[in-house]
């Protein structure tokens, strides 16, 4: 299928702008990604309808605490992912293409086939998630419009390196987003994941301001990206830039891929981080990947109140009232509160 957002340049050359690396791509050629390419001069997604995960999910294990809590999201994904981060959590199917000589798998399915089974599951929403949902752009858009006409919410889970044009194009039809800040220092976004942390700041930005609903995500690696002047500055950026109701999720790492020299997040630096959170001012500050941490649950920011309890991806308790504290009154930021 031909791709969207592409521009044909001299010599068969063309240039992709989905994402920000913005790859000129030559005749026969892939991009970074591994999954777009150059057929005579025409950019062609190699992955629509080709998808490699599906699942139903709650949604908290996106992780998106403030969007339709306690509902189940219908979760998908193709191969391939637009950076190389050395942690890849999901490497099995992100990184497949660059790691095994551009291979590309996966079942057939229509955006119509993923609607259907969305609505059939019960699902509220569908997640474009486990690899970068930018990647298999053409196959989200499309889908998240035919989700909408059926009344079903769109979120992404993404490291946040599309371009504009892209997160202009999806806007109509994406209502959430959880966006990897994965650092806030440029020597880790360019070693660690071969991608600049600029970029990702201007889609929060832009994400925001167009009414995109937000939430991030930062895995704290020991030695790596857990200084805390470099934390300060990343929850002040959140606070200052995207608004204090944006929640900020700190998860707990945990040696995966090309990166095995690394201990686990001890629990005591999610903490200090997640309290450098509460102190830049923001309303919700969450631990990940520590199941029954008190700081999984959302705590009223007006009077303290435990609002939503939870376990791990499941809510014991939820005592939110249309969207306000039952105690205070203070409004509880999100979607379907």
């Amino acid at each position: 299928m031909e791709a969207y957002l592409y521009e044909r340049l001299k010599d068969g050359k063309v240039r992709c702008d989905l994402c920000n690396h913005r790859c000129i791509i030559k005749e026969g050629e892939r991009g970074i990604c591994g999954v777009r390419e150059n057929e005579k001069g025409m950019l062609k997604t190699l992955v629509y309808g080709k998808v490699i995960a599906q699942h139903v999910d709650p949604i908290e294990k996106k992780p998106l605490y403030h969007v339709l809590p306690g509902t189940l999201s219908y979760s998908v994904a193709t191969v391939g992912c637009n950076f190389r981060c050395r942690f890849c959590q999901n490497a099995d199917i992100a990184q497949l293409p660059a790691d095994r000589q551009g291979m590309i798998i996966g079942d057939p399915y229509t955006p119509e086939e993923i609607v259907a089974a969305a609505v059939r599951a019960g699902c509220r929403s569908i997640a474009y998630t486990y690899t970068e949902p930018t990647v298999f752009f053409e196959l989200a858009h499309d889908t998240a419009r035919l989700a909408h006409e059926n009344g079903i919410l769109n979120v992404f889970v993404t490291n946040g390196y599309m371009t504009s044009e892209a997160v202009h194009m999806i806007k109509p039809f994406l209502d959430a987003a959880n966006v990897d800040l994965k650092a806030f220092n440029d020597d880790f976004y360019k070693e660690l994941c071969s991608a600049k942390r600029k970029h990702v700041m201007e889609t929060l930005v832009l994400m925001k301001s167009l009414g995109i609903f937000l939430e991030v995500t930062t895995l704290l690696i020991p030695g790596l990206n857990d200084d805390r002047e470099e934390l300060e500055h990343l929850a002040s950026f959140i606070s200052d830039s995207l608004g204090p109701e944006t929640p900020w999720h700190i998860s707990r790492f945990h040696p995966t891929y090309k990166l095995t020299d690394r201990p686990p997040t001890p629990a005591e630096s999610i903490h200090e981080a997640r309290q450098i959170g509460l102190d830049a001012g923001l309303r919700y500050v969450y631990s990940g990947n520590i199941p029954g941490d008190e700081g999984e649950n959302t705590i009223c920011y007006g009077c303290g109140k435990l609002l939503i309890e939870r376990w791990g991806y499941r809510i014991s308790r939820n005592v939110v009232v249309d969207g306000r504290c039952p105690e205070c009154g203070a409004t509880i930021d999100g979607i379907g509160l």
